[in-house]
């Protein structure tokens, strides 16, 4: 039976992560952020804590100085970024983000678009959603839309931030020495 220090197999037991959710929006605020609170609630839901929140203008400089100060910060496991995967000339996230990964996790983005197909079409061909490893922090990017962020917790992110997702999942890559008991 392996456990969840082996080679990225699942473990047996649930451990909450600290996640830090970012929306990217020029338009977005806390007032308005259905697809960031959305995140915030199932974060919650499954049993993680919520590091920080916060909402940035899609600005390629000003994306990478929130991610770079995440991924530099050992209480941080995850990131959940929703916003500025789409065509447009203000959809930045995957070139300010993508630079900074020491590795790209190319399925989740495969993932994404054949779940999302099956939900709006062949629509799902305008996301360049995306995820990758830095420093031990893995991050998921996403569309803007509340059911986008749906799919892609429910359907992908929640199973693979849970160690007792079998027969893989992220968490033996994640530094959790410095976390802290979410549950009490």
């Amino acid at each position: 039976m392996s456990n969840n220090k082996n080679g990225g197999h699942g473990g047996t037991v649930f451990q909450p992560l600290n996640i830090a959710v970012l929306t990217v929006s020029d338009t977005r605020t806390e007032e308005n952020d259905t697809s960031g609170q959305t995140l915030v609630e199932r974060v919650q839901t499954a049993g993680h804590k919520v590091a920080e929140k916060a909402i940035v203008i899609d600005d390629v400089y000003q994306l990478r100085a929130i991610i770079s100060r995440w991924i530099a910060d050992d209480t941080i496991n995850s990131v959940v970024v929703t916003g500025g995967t789409g065509f447009t000339a203000r959809d930045n996230t995957p070139e300010a983000i993508m630079p900074l990964f020491d590795k790209n996790v190319e399925g989740f983005g495969e993932l994404f678009r054949h779940v999302s197909y099956g939900e709006i079409g062949t629509s799902t061909i305008q996301s360049r959603a995306f995820a990758g490893m830095a420093n031990n922090t893995v991050i998921f990017c996403m569309p803007g839309s509340t059911n986008a962020c749906k799919t892609a917790w429910d359907k992908i992110i929640k199973e693979q931030l849970d160690a007792s997702h079998r027969p893989c999942n992220f968490v033996p890559h994640l530094n959790l020495a410095q976390n802290c008991d979410t549950r009490g």
